[in-house]
């Protein structure tokens, strides 16, 4: 009985197959071009080269850079706004002392360390915001305790 049923079902298999077995046609984003041996080729369309990253600097915030790095000791002229070789060389060596990259973007945990950082001043919780630290581990209930070292697998 069941090899029966497994023709049966193969041979509907067989017979089903081409009915739903139809062609579709599909364009393409690439042109087909012939080569001298008679055979297609596809190619590719030219791709835009995209720039990225910041590329430039606005007067203003290289004022302000240069103005920090003028008072950490590491630019010896006065800030005016260029971002010259002068500024780069600066920076780079700032950069270069804390044990960071140098590239010719300023890294923002070098502008952070100048104290050019986010401004949170006008957020909307800064006024009342404490960035006090935590309360000590003794005020934590010991049921609490025992289900925080229980879920992280620490045993004491």
């Amino acid at each position: 009985m069941f090899r029966a049923n497994l023709a049966l079902a193969a041979a509907a298999l067989l017979v089903a197959t081409p009915a739903f077995a139809t062609r579709t046609h599909r364009s393409t984003t690439h042109t087909a071009t012939k080569t001298t041996h008679g055979h297609s080729s596809h190619k590719a369309a030219p791709k835009s080269r995209r720039v990225r990253g910041q590329q430039s600097i606005e007067p203003e915030r290289v004022t302000e850079i240069q103005q920090a790095l003028i008072h950490a000791g590491y630019l010896h002229k006065d800030a005016d706004g260029q971002w010259d070789a002068t500024t780069l060389g600066a920076m780079q060596k700032y950069q270069a002392d804390q044990g960071w990259q140098t590239k010719v973007m300023p890294d923002s945990r070098a502008l952070k360390k100048l104290g050019l950082g986010p401004d949170y001043s006008n957020a909307i919780n800064a006024k009342t915001a404490t960035f006090a630290d935590p309360p000590p581990i003794s005020t934590i209930p010991p049921a609490a305790a025992a289900g925080f070292a229980q879920g992280s697998g620490i045993n004491r």
